[in-house]
């Protein structure tokens, strides 16, 4: 255990590390790493996954979605009782408990049988991400352009994780090092962070989920930043190429450009988020009718992303009641549990 011995006893110049994912925070949480941690090292809880980021006025235009007559919306678990700004109806589970027509699926590709067995329905699908996921919605839509599927639609809430830490960084926030997400970094590559590392000066540790990784990640973390380096560190090499997987990335560009996107307790952040192409607007259901305007942006109820708009990484990690429970924010909503 040198990383923990390291941690405990470190007494050099103090150290802020962010941990940009939320599956991060909750393994940090989870394995009490903080109680390693010397007084002087403090990790601060990033953005958070898709779900935590996702702006109420996404919500409501699901909800909107499911209530829409001959219209039904599919979503993964996770987005069901997040809350939009309706009051009598404000997740998903109210749609449902109200009449709307809302299904629950584990797979996005289970929308092309749906679709095909239920000519009479139009299906939106719940399309939400970041560098992980938006792969998979590209290759959705090329399925369904090959199988001649017209009844399916896309909400989309895409984001790229990597230009937020961007964003981070060049608000000048007081930030030493990160740690870099490891499911986005699977598809970006651990060389995506290197002109990071090198324009802002700061360490990027691209780590694990258990909590050995990450005691070693925080560790190197700390070590870097002390020592003034501007390195990238990929400790989770059995999940994370250099390079990545260029495979995905080419899907992606193939039916998403970048504009700018909302988030939920940042705004604003531009180029962030991912949006249909040309080629694939057929299945697009998350523009205004007025205009093509994409919703995040045609929102004049939330023109800075509404709930918690642009929280900076100096604040605290704080509780905020949903329905059934509490998630938590820092920048953006760091835990859904």
């Amino acid at each position: 255990m040198e990383s923990a011995e390291y941690l405990r006893n470190y007494d050099g110049p103090p150290v802020r590390i962010m941990e940009v994912c939320g599956t991060h925070t909750a393994a940090i949480f989870k394995s009490g790493l903080r109680s390693f941690l010397s007084p002087k090292i403090k990790l601060v809880s990033g953005p958070g996954c898709p779900v935590c980021v996702t702006e109420p006025s996404y919500i409501d235009r699901c909800i909107g979605a499911a209530m829409r007559p001959g219209h039904e919306l599919i979503t993964f678990g996770d987005l069901m009782k997040v809350p939009g700004t309706m009051p009598e109806v404000r997740t998903l589970s109210d749609a449902k408990g109200t009449g709307g027509r809302v299904r629950m699926a584990w797979s996005p590709f289970d929308a092309i049988s749906l679709a095909k067995n239920n000519l009479e329905t139009v299906f939106v699908l719940a399309a939400i991400g970041f560098e992980t996921t938006s792969p998979a919605f590209a290759l959705l839509i090329e399925e369904a352009k090959r199988e001649g599927v017209n009844n399916l639609k896309f909400l989309t809430s895409l984001k790229s994780a990597l230009r937020a830490i961007e964003w981070i960084c060049e608000t000048g926030e007081n930030i030493n090092a990160f740690l870099c997400p490891g499911h986005v970094s699977v598809v970006t590559g651990a060389s995506a962070y290197v002109p990071l590392a090198e324009k802002y000066g700061k360490p990027f540790v691209v780590a694990g989920f258990e909590g050995e990784h990450l005691l070693d990640a925080i560790a190197a973390a700390v070590r870097d930043a002390a020592d003034g380096l501007s390195v990238v560190r990929n400790l989770y090499p059995e999940a994370v190429r250099d390079n990545g997987n260029e495979e995905a990335r080419k899907y992606t560009s193939r039916y998403f450009e970048r504009g700018d996107a909302v988030w939920r307790g940042l705004g604003v952040v531009k180029d962030s988020g991912y949006y249909l192409r040309e080629q694939g607007l057929e299945y697009d259901d998350g523009r205004d009718a007025e205009g093509g305007v994409p919703y995040a942006l045609g929102d004049e109820r939330n023109p800075e992303g509404g709930f918690g708009a642009k929280f900076a990484p100096r604040l605290p990690l704080r509780g905020v009641p949903y329905e059934g429970g509490v998630f938590f924010i820092a920048i953006g909503v760091s835990l859904w549990y």
